[in-house]
C-alpha cells in the first residue's frame, strides 16, 4: 500500500482502486493502530501520555474505517449477505464483517483482551461496532434488510416451539412463558434483581416473545413481573428496574447483544410482529398480535422504555414510570423516539432530562397507563384486558396506528444515530464514574 493511499483512508478521501484497494488501505491503518495500542500498558495502568497516545491511535483507526464505510458500506453489506439472500442477525453481521474485512472492525484478539476487563477498564472497542450499525443501519437499503433480519424468529425459540406448543408452558433462566386460553403470559422472575435486565435476559425475552407469536394457539401476548426475593421488596411484584448496573459496571452488558438487540429483537416484534413464512404472508409478511402490560410497583429505565409499545398499560395505583436517563448517562433505548407522541415534548423532556417521575395516580399518568387499578385488583384487570384484545380487528387496527406513528424507516434512521452515540455514552467518563459509584465495592473482576 502506497503512503498516499494511507493518507487517504485517515483524513476522508477516498481510496483510488476500488474496494479491493480501499480494503487493503484500512487493513494497513487498523494494523498500525492495534499495534500502536498492543504496545501501551492496560488500559487502566497508561499514565496521560500514554492515554494520549492510544486515544489518537483509536481515532486515526475511526477516521479510516468511517471514510471507508461511507463510501462501501452496500458493497460490504452484499457481500456479506450474498446480495441480500442470507440474512444475518446483529452478532453474525458483526462477526462476519470483522472476519471478512480485516480492518474494518477490532480483530479476535483484542476484542477478547476487551471482555476480560470491567467496563471502566476497557479500550472502547465497541465504539467501532457502533460506527459500524450506524453505516449501516443509515444506508436505506442494508439498513432496511437488517432491520427485517431482525424480525424473523431466534433458532433458540425454534427448537423450543414444539415442547411450548405441546405443554403451553417454558421456564428460562429470567423469564417464565405460560399459556392460559388464548393468551401468553409473561412473567420477568430475575427476582434477586428486581428483574434489571442483562445480556441473558434480554436472549430469554426475545426466546419467549418468539414463542407466543409462533404459536398459532396464542393470540394475546401480556407481560408482567413476578414476585421478588429482594429484601427490600420480598414477597412484591415489580415489573423492572432498568438495566442491571452491576453488569455493566463489571463490562457483562454487551453493546451488539444487549444494547442493540433488544431495541432491534424482541421490542420491536411487539411492534411489527415477527417475520417468518405463513398462509397470509401475501396480506403481511409478519405474524403479529397484540400485547398488554401489567405493571406492579415500578417500571424504571428500560421497564419504562417497555411501557411505550404495548397495546394496554395497566398498573397498580402505587407504581410509577421513571426513565433517569441523564442520571445514569446512557441513552434510554428508543424512548427519545417514543415518548413524545405519549406525553408531550415538554413532559419528554422532564422525564428524559430532568429525571421526573411519572406517578400512575397522577393525571399525567393517564398518558402513561390506560388504566390504574388498586394492586389486588390487577389479576382481574389484566384478565379483562387480554379478553378484551382477543379480537381480530385490534390486530389489524394495531397494525396500521403503528404504521401511522412509528413507520419503519423512521424507526431505521433513529436506530442508525442511537448506535454511534450509545457506544460512545457507554464508555464516556460520566456514566463510568456513576456506575463505579452505584455499584462500589459489589462488583469485581
Amino acid at each position: 500500500m502506497s503512503p498516499s493511499a494511507d493518507r487517504a483512508g485517515l483524513d476522508g478521501r477516498s481510496v483510488p482502486g476500488g474496494l479491493d484497494a480501499a480494503v487493503d488501505a484500512l487493513a494497513s491503518v487498523a494494523a498500525r493502530g492495534e499495534e500502536r495500542l498492543a504496545s501501551l500498558p492496560e488500559p487502566v495502568e497508561r499514565d496521560p501520555g500514554q492515554r494520549e497516545t492510544a486515544a489518537r491511535a483509536k481515532l486515526a483507526v475511526r477516521q479510516a474505517r468511517h471514510a471507508f464505510l461511507r463510501e462501501h458500506v452496500d458493497a460490504v453489506y452484499d457481500d456479506l449477505t450474498e446480495g441480500g439472500a442470507v440474512r444475518l442477525r446483529l452478532r453474525e453481521l458483526v462477526d462476519s464483517a470483522g472476519a471478512r474485512f480485516p480492518g474494518l472492525l477490532p480483530g479476535a484478539e483484542p476484542m477478547a483482551a476487551e471482555s476480560k476487563r470491567i467496563q471502566a477498564h476497557k479500550e472502547g472497542l465497541e465504539i467501532d461496532q457502533g460506527l459500524f450499525l450506524r453505516e449501516v443501519l443509515g444506508s436505506v437499503s442494508a439498513g432496511t434488510h437488517l432491520m427485517e433480519s431482525m424480525l424473523r424468529p431466534t433458532e433458540r425459540a425454534l427448537r423450543l416451539l414444539p415442547e411450548f406448543r405441546r405443554t403451553g408452558s417454558i421456564a428460562l433462566p429470567s423469564v417464565r412463558l405460560e399459556r392460559t386460553g388464548t393468551a401468553a403470559e409473561l412473567t420477568l422472575c430475575r427476582d434477586d434483581c428486581l428483574n434489571a435486565e442483562d445480556d441473558q435476559q434480554v436472549d430469554d425475552v426475545e426466546t419467549a416473545v418468539d414463542l407466543a407469536l409462533l404459536d398459532p394457539a396464542v393470540r394475546v401476548g401480556a407481560f408482567r413481573g413476578g414476585p421478588m426475593s429482594h429484601p427490600r421488596y420480598a414477597g412484591r411484584r415489580v415489573f423492572s428496574a432498568g438495566i442491571n448496573l452491576k453488569r455493566l459496571h463489571a463490562g457483562e452488558i454487551s453493546f451488539v447483544d444487549f444494547l442493540m438487540r433488544r431495541e432491534m429483537g424482541y421490542i420491536n416484534k411487539l411492534v411489527r410482529g415477527i417475520a417468518v413464512p405463513h398462509d397470509a404472508s401475501w396480506r403481511s409478511p409478519t405474524i403479529e398480535k397484540p400485547w398488554l402490560a401489567g405493571v406492579d410497583t415500578f417500571a424504571i429505565g428500560g421497564g419504562a422504555q417497555l411501557l411505550l409499545v404495548f397495546d394496554r398499560v395497566i398498573a397498580g395505583a402505587d407504581a410509577f414510570f421513571s426513565l433517569p436517563a441523564a442520571q445514569e448517562g446512557i441513552v434510554p433505548g428508543a424512548s427519545n423516539f417514543r415518548l413524545g407522541r405519549a406525553i408531550g415534548s415538554r413532559r419528554s423532556r422532564q422525564i428524559v432530562l430532568w429525571g421526573r417521575k411519572v406517578w400512575a395516580s397522577e393525571p399525567d399518568g393517564g398518558l402513561l397507563f390506560d388504566e390504574v387499578v388498586d394492586p389486588a385488583e390487577l389479576d382481574a384487570a389484566m384478565r379483562k384486558g387480554m379478553d378484551r384484545l382477543d379480537n381480530a380487528a385490534v390486530v389489524t387496527n394495531r397494525r396500521m396506528l403503528n404504521l401511522a406513528e412509528e413507520p419503519p424507516d423512521s424507526f431505521r434512521v433513529y436506530m442508525a444515530e442511537f448506535a454511534l452515540q450509545q457506544a460512545l455514552r457507554i464508555y464516556s467518563e460520566d456514566v463510568l464514574g456513576k456506575v463505579g459509584r452505584f455499584t462500589a465495592g459489589a462488583v469485581s473482576k
